[in-house]
């Protein structure tokens, strides 16, 4: 089953049916709160997350806030997130950069985004994408990477490359919605173990690559 134009607008048909209202997972409220939140998702639940957020937001209401916390302080808040350490750091360097370089804002794009510390494209999408609702590429995380590769929209093995295929497939129009759609696609449905392809609704159009387990 090839890739076609046709079957991508039937995943997009099917996908909007399933997630209407597909949106990231993460609490926040200021791209400030959403950039921060999305370091902290690496190796991490966004449900754990949200719970660490709930009172570090308050705590660190801007930029500054974090640059100038002690190091120790930030770690003993992160602790929950996992690999507290290298986060703390890299929170902290990443807002003393806001503060130094644009005034504590959080720029909006992508080339301006990658040049902070920890921050990459898949990051800077999901500012760019979630917060500014611009469409400057694709999210490609574990959940899209996985979804993508077993649909066989791509064979690629690294987000940067799936990106590029998938954002050539995908109208940019879509691109806000697709991230965000398939990333539940395949916390949910698409699984890494054991995937629900009985009531995938791409079950369809998806060429089950890679899958051996299903719940068939």
């Amino acid at each position: 089953m090839p890739t076609s134009t046709q079957n991508v607008q039937t995943i997009l048909n099917n996908l909007k049916q399933a997630y209407p209202n597909a949106k990231y997972e993460l609490d926040w409220e200021t791209p400030l709160q959403l950039l921060v939140a999305t370091i902290l998702a690496a190796q991490c639940t966004d449900e754990r997350v949200n719970k660490v957020t709930k009172t570090l937001f308050p705590k660190y209401p801007t930029a500054q806030a974090y640059a100038e916390v002690d190091i120790l302080e930030l770690e003993e808040d992160l602790k929950p997130t996992g690999f507290y350490r290298n986060k703390a750091k890299t929170v902290k360097s990443m807002c003393q950069d806001l503060v130094e370089r644009y005034g504590g804002e959080v720029p909006k794009t992508m080339d301006e985004l990658v040049t902070l510390p920890g921050v990459a494209r898949k990051t800077a999408n999901v500012v760019l994408n979630t917060a500014f609702n611009m469409p400057s590429g694709i999210i490609v995380d574990t959940h899209v990477a996985r979804v993508s590769q077993r649909m066989g929209l791509t064979k690629r093995k690294t987000p940067e490359t799936i990106e590029q295929e998938l954002m050539l497939l995908v109208p940019q129009e879509e691109w806000t919605f697709w991230g965000p759609a398939v990333v539940l696609h395949g916390r949910y449905t698409c699984t890494a173990k054991k995937p629900k392809c009985s009531e995938c609704v791409l079950k369809n159009v998806c060429e089950k690559i890679g899958v051996t387990t299903t719940d068939n």
